[in-house]
């Protein structure tokens, strides 16, 4: 065991040392740490400010608990030793595997929430309470890319979680926006991260409401946006929708009616992370579509295949 324990901390120290200079000059305090690097410890190590959060994967090992015990005991002290971080300051999370369960569970933990910065703009995060932190790490570069590209732009963010793309377009110069999503605890999230950059609420507009209900009355109140994302979850069976959503059925009508609304020179970045997710190929016939998943993944990210992102257009 103890061999492994110290090609673990090896890589752990390799890592931080490599990325520490790239997270200064990029101004986030958070960021990816670790990804199953080493495969005896099957972790997603995340880095917020001063706290760890720490995911361990479900790989269907059999270990007894006293073993197993020890082995997490060992893991939490190497990555303190690396990061220089007390015990206390990392939180554990036990990934099962998603068996078509909301991606937004409540853990029945309780903690504080603390914020962290990224690229000059500010976020509510906590490391506890969710399976999801409250910030999409690995959205990172398309975050950046609608912030760049928001300026005098009508947006629109469909199942926008705690709002964060919203925070990068407002910020970004924006005119308008819509951030829709059907959870309140999601909303009222996104509206704390308004307030935390003094986002104007009047021109930058929460709604609550299912997206396939929104965007059928979106068109038949003839709303345009010249700049839409849309990030919906693999899975979702939410009490308040009438229906499931599964990302890989639902993703046609989903893109086709959000275009409806696209102004005729906007974009769309439509992106998810359903691993075996495949993109319709009649989808291209009825629009410019272009695969931009591997420039959307961050250099923290070494796990390539953590989303998928695409950038469309209506033909020209």
């Amino acid at each position: 065991m103890d061999h492994d324990i110290t090609a673990f901390a090896n890589r752990l120290g390799k890592n931080i040392k490599h990325l520490m200079k790239w997270v200064k000059r990029e101004d986030i305090e958070a960021w990816r740490l670790y990804d199953r690097d080493v495969p005896q410890y099957p972790f997603a190590i995340d880095i917020y400010g001063e706290e760890v959060h720490l995911q361990e994967y479900d790989t269907g090992w059999i270990m007894q608990q006293a073993e197993y015990e020890h082995w997490l005991a060992e893991t939490i002290e190497a990555i303190g030793f690396v990061t220089g971080l007390p015990a206390s300051h990392i939180h554990l999370k036990r990934r099962e595997r998603q068996k078509g369960k909301g991606q937004y569970e409540k853990t029945g933990l309780e903690s504080t929430d603390f914020i962290v910065h990224e690229h000059g703009r500010a976020f509510w995060v906590n490391l506890d309470k969710y399976l999801d932190t409250g910030l999409f790490l690995d959205h990172r570069a398309t975050r950046l890319q609608v912030g760049s590209i928001a300026a005098g732009k009508r947006f629109l963010n469909l199942f926008a979680y705690t709002g964060s793309f919203s925070v990068y377009a407002a910020t970004g110069g924006a005119i308008s926006s819509e951030t829709v999503d059907l959870s309140n605890t999601y909303l009222d999230w996104a509206k704390r991260n308004f307030a935390l950059n003094q986002i104007d609420t009047e021109k930058h507009q929460l709604i609550r409401a299912d997206v396939f209900h929104y965007l059928q009355e979106a068109q038949q109140q003839r709303k345009a946006f010249d700049l839409i994302v849309m990030d919906p979850p693999s899975f979702s069976n939410s009490k308040k929708m009438n229906d499931i959503l599964d990302v890989q059925r639902d993703h046609v009508s989903l893109i086709d009616q959000a275009m409806q609304l696209l102004a005729a020179d906007g974009v769309l970045y439509f992106s998810n992370n359903l691993r075996s997710f495949q993109l319709d190929t009649g989808l291209s016939q009825r629009h410019q579509i272009k695969d931009i998943s591997k420039k959307s993944i961050p250099p923290d990210f070494r796990n390539q295949k953590i989303h998928q992102c695409w950038e469309i257009r209506h033909h020209e």
